[in-house]
Parts: structure tokens; C-alpha cells; sequence
């Protein structure tokens, strides 16, 4: 007959498991309420230039310049890269306003590029229209890397603007369909 093995002295790190207070469940601090319609917060998706636009909105962030928080950003190496499909998914997606911001004119890095982001802005808001959203929910923008306050400005303007008309109705059917 075999005598049985005495187990092994636990770990160091097995006896800190085991411990009540490491296994012990905190509470999960409670949710908030939603925020109620009036200070409803729009979701606006930025399209930025990489050379100019987006370095603008770093130089924003790099200087403290305070605005609104709420948009999401996407880098594209140029404004005139921007077609009228990617604004429109945006929308799809929830977006409730697009930006469109690129270089000045004579600063773009592709030389035409601003111009042919003038052309394919044109046609975008050609097909918003047909599609019944509001011309404020799409706006197009110069801004240089060195105007991170000009930056600032244009996203709290649009961000009012957007909240003014509200959500999008795209959103509604997107929700219920």
C-alpha cells in the first residue's frame, strides 16, 4: 500500500489569490442616465488632410485650444481624396454631420488636390440634398497645420450647427429598419 504525497505548499502568488479581499467582487460604479435631449451631443465624423488639417487639429491638442469633444477624425493624405461614397457611409453609420477640411489653396502638398476636393464636395452635396439631410449636416474647410485655434473654432461652429438641426434623420430609419 502506497502512502499518499503530501501536496505542495502553495505559492506565494496562489496564497495572494486565495486571499478574500483579491477575490472579493466590487460593485461597478452605476451608469449615468442619458443625457437629456437638450444638451444631446452630436457624432460628426471629421475627413482631414494629412499634410494640413490633421496637423492643425494636433496643434488644437498640443496647445490646450478647449472644443468639442465629440467627432471622430480620419486621416486621408489629401481633402481631394474625399468621394462622395465615403461621406454618404458616414452617414449610414450615424454620423449626424460631416467635415470635409483640407489644405488651402496653393498649400496643397498634390498641388490640385484641394480643387478636386471642391469638385467631389459639390457633387456630395448634390446627392445630401437628393436624399432629403439638411445642407448644414456637410461642411468643407481650409485649415492649415499652424491654425490649431482655427481648428477649434470650426468644430464648436459645426458642432452647434449639427445640434441645432438635431439628429440625423438617417439615424431613425437605420434604427427601426
Amino acid at each position: 500500500m502506497t502512502t499518499p504525497k503530501p501536496s505542495p505548499k502553495p505559492s506565494p502568488k496562489r496564497q495572494r489569490e486565495a486571499r478574500p479581499s483579491a477575490t472579493k467582487k466590487h460593485k461597478r460604479p452605476q451608469r449615468k442616465a442619458p443625457n437629456p435631449p437638450s444638451s444631446w451631443n452630436p457624432s460628426i465624423v471629421v475627413f482631414a488632410c494629412n499634410w494640413c488639417s490633421y496637423a492643425g487639429a494636433d496643434t488644437a491638442g498640443v496647445s490646450r485650444i478647449q472644443h468639442q469633444p465629440h467627432f471622430r477624425m480620419i486621416r486621408v493624405m489629401c481633402s481631394g481624396r474625399i468621394q462622395p461614397g465615403f461621406v454618404l457611409r458616414a452617414f449610414e453609420k450615424g454620423a449626424d454631420g460631416v467635415l470635409v477640411s483640407g489644405c488651402h489653396f496653393g498649400d496643397c502638398h498634390y498641388i490640385f488636390g484641394n480643387e478636386r476636393a471642391v469638385e467631389q464636395f459639390e457633387k456630395t452635396m448634390n446627392v445630401v440634398k437628393l436624399l432629403g439631410l439638411e445642407e448644414g449636416r456637410l461642411r468643407l474647410e481650409w485649415i492649415s497645420a499652424a491654425e490649431g485655434a482655427r481648428f477649434a473654432q470650426v468644430i464648436n461652429e459645426f458642432t452647434d450647427q449639427v445640434r441645432e438641426l438635431g439628429p440625423s434623420p438617417l439615424a431613425d430609419k437605420r434604427q427601426t429598419g
